[in-house]
C-alpha cells in the first residue's frame, strides 16, 4: 500500500535529482525565514504601550500567539501553488504543512487555556501536564497522518462499538462527541474571560455590577455551549427535564446551603452592599474584601490570612462595612487620671497630642471628654477619626496611646489606679478582732429578734 512516508522516501532517495531536492529545501527555508521576520515586524507594529482591554487589542494579543507558524503556513501554501503552476515537485509540502498546522493549533490552544484558567503569570501543575499530554497527542496524530496510518485508525475506531444502555456507539462517535463538548466549552469560557476582562476595566460601572454581569454572561455562555454541544452530538434535549427534576430534589434535600450561598452572592453583587476593597467585619472575621464570587467571598485580614466565607453568612449575619458610603470612622481610647490634676488642662493636652498622630484625620478634630468621676480617679475618653480603616485600627490606637503616655510623662501627670489599705495583725489581735465581730453579730441578731416580738 502506498503511503505518504513511502512516497516521500521514494522521492528523496529514488530518482530525484539533487538540484530538485535542494530547490524545495531552499524554498521551505525561505518561507520559514520570511514568516519569522514578518511576525517580528507585525509584533512591533501592533505593540501598545498599555493594555487598554479593547476588543482590537485582545484580538491582536490572541493572534500574536500563533503568528509565526501561521505566517509560515500561509507562505508555504503560496509557494506550493507557485511550484505546482510551474510543474515542479512539492512532496516535502506534505510534511511541512501538517507540522505548521499542528504548531499553530497547539500555540493557540495553550494561549486560550492559560487565558481561561490561569490568573497569575505562571500555570499550574495540572495545566502544564495537560499541555504536555495535548502536545503529545497532536504529534502522534501528525505522525499517523504522515505515515498514512490515519485512515486505518479512523476505520478501526468507527468499527469498534461500545454498549450504552440499549444502544451502541462507536469509539469514533464518542471521541467526536467529547471533542465537540470540549471545544464549545473552551470557546464559551474564553469568550467569558475576555468579556470579564473588558468589563473589569470599565470605570463607569460599579465594581459589583461589573462582577455580577460577568458571572451571569459566563453562566449563560456555558449553558448555551452545553446545549449546542449536546445538539451536535445528537442527544435529545428533552432528557434534561429528568435532570432538572433530580436537581430540584437535590436542592430541596441536601443542597440548601450551597444554593443559598449562590443566591446570596448574586444578591450581594446586585444590591452593592459589598465591593472589592471594602473593610468589613462579619462574625469574628475582619479584613478587606479581595474577591466576591458567586458562592463565597474572600476576606484578607490585617495579618495576611485570607478567609473564605460563604455568601450566606453576609446575608444572615450583621455586617459592619467600614467603607460602604464613606471611609472615615471614629476610634476612641480611655484613661483615668488623679483628682488633683487640672481637668481642663489635661483635656486640652490630650487633644493636641492626638491630632499630631500621623493617621489621625484633621477633617474632624479629636475630642477629649470627661466620662465619669470614679472612685479611683477621673475617667477620660479621647475620640478621634481616621480615613484609612483598610490600614488597621490597632496600630493607630497604639500610636495614640503612646502619644498620650509621652504627654503624661512630660507634664508629670499620673495615671490613676485602684488603692487598697493592707494591715498586718499578730495572732492575738486577730483573735480579739474575730471575737469582737462575733459578739457584734450576736447582739445584732438578738436586737432583731426582740424587735420582732
Amino acid at each position: 500500500m502506498s503511503t505518504l512516508l513511502s512516497d516521500l522516501y521514494e522521492y528523496l532517495f529514488g530518482d530525484l535529482a539533487l538540484p530538485e531536492l535542494m530547490r524545495q529545501l531552499a524554498v521551505i527555508a525561505l518561507c520559514i525565514a520570511c514568516g519569522w521576520g514578518l511576525s517580528r515586524w507585525l509584533r512591533k507594529l501592533f505593540t501598545f504601550a498599555g493594555d487598554d482591554g479593547s476588543v482590537m487589542h485582545i484580538g491582536i494579543k490572541s493572534f500574536v500567539r500563533v503568528l509565526t507558524p501561521l505566517l509560515i503556513l500561509v507562505l508555504l501554501a503560496l509557494a506550493r501553488l507557485l511550484l505546482i503552476r510551474l510543474k515542479l515537485p512539492v512532496t516535502l509540502w506534505h510534511v511541512m504543512i501538517p507540522l505548521m498546522i499542528s504548531q499553530a493549533a497547539m500555540r493557540f490552544v495553550f494561549y486560550v487555556l492559560r487565558r481561561i484558567f490561569v490568573k497569575e503569570t505562571t500555570a499550574g501543575a495540572f495545566l502544564q501536564l495537560f499541555e504536555k499530554v495535548f502536545a503529545t497527542l497532536v504529534w502522534v496524530c501528525v505522525l499517523l497522518y504522515i505515515t498514512g496510518l490515519w485512515p486505518d485508525l479512523v476505520d478501526y475506531l468507527d468499527a469498534t462499538t461500545l454498549p450504552l444502555g440499549r444502544h451502541k456507539a462507536s469509539l469514533l462517535t464518542i471521541l467526536q462527541a467529547t471533542a465537540s463538548v470540549l471545544v464549545t466549552l473552551i470557546i464559551a469560557l474564553w469568550a467569558g474571560a475576555m468579556l470579564e476582562d473588558r468589563l473589569m476595566r470599565l470605570n463607569t460601572m460599579h465594581s459589583s455590577l461589573r462582577t455580577v454581569v460577568a458571572r451571569l454572561v459566563r453562566a449563560v455562555l456555558i449553558l448555551v455551549a452545553i446545549l449546542v454541544s449536546l445538539s451536535l452530538v445528537g442527544i435529545d434535549l428533552t432528557v434534561l427535564s429528568v435532570f432538572g427534576g433530580a436537581l430540584g430534589v437535590g436542592l430541596g434535600l441536601g443542597l440548601q446551603k450551597i444554593a443559598s450561598s449562590y443566591v446570596s452572592g448574586f444578591v450581594i453583587l446586585l444590591e452593592r452592599s459589598l465591593a472589592i476593597g471594602d473593610m468589613v467585619n462579619v462574625d469574628r472575621y475582619f479584613g478587606k474584601v479581595t474577591q466576591i464570587n458567586t458562592r463565597y467571598t474572600i476576606l484578607e485580614g490585617l495579618d495576611g490570612i485570607e478567609s473564605v466565607l460563604p455568601n450566606e453568612m453576609f446575608m444572615s449575619s450583621p455586617v459592619q462595612n467600614y467603607s460602604l458610603n464613606r471611609k472615615i470612622i471614629r476610634l476612641a481610647t480611655q484613661v483615668t487620671i488623679l483628682y488633683q490634676d487640672d481637668i481642663e488642662t489635661v483635656l486640652s493636652m490630650l487633644e493636641k497630642a492626638v491630632i499630631a498622630v500621623e493617621r489621625v484625620s484633621d477633617q474632624i478634630l479629636p475630642q477629649a471628654l470627661l466620662l465619669k468621676i470614679g472612685e479611683d480617679g477621673l475617667q477620660l475618653e479621647i475620640g478621634f477619626w481616621i480615613t484609612d480603616p483598610e490600614n488597621g485600627r490597632l496600630n493607630v490606637l497604639s500610636d495614640v496611646n503612646r502619644a498620650i503616655w509621652r504627654v503624661f510623662k512630660t507634664h508629670g501627670i499620673q495615671v490613676a489606679h485602684p488603692k487598697r489599705d493592707i494591715r498586718v495583725m499578730d495572732e492575738r489581735s486577730f483573735e480579739q478582732s474575730v471575737s469582737g465581730m462575733a459578739s457584734s453579730t450576736h447582739k445584732d441578731a438578738q436586737s432583731a429578734y426582740n424587735a420582732g416580738k
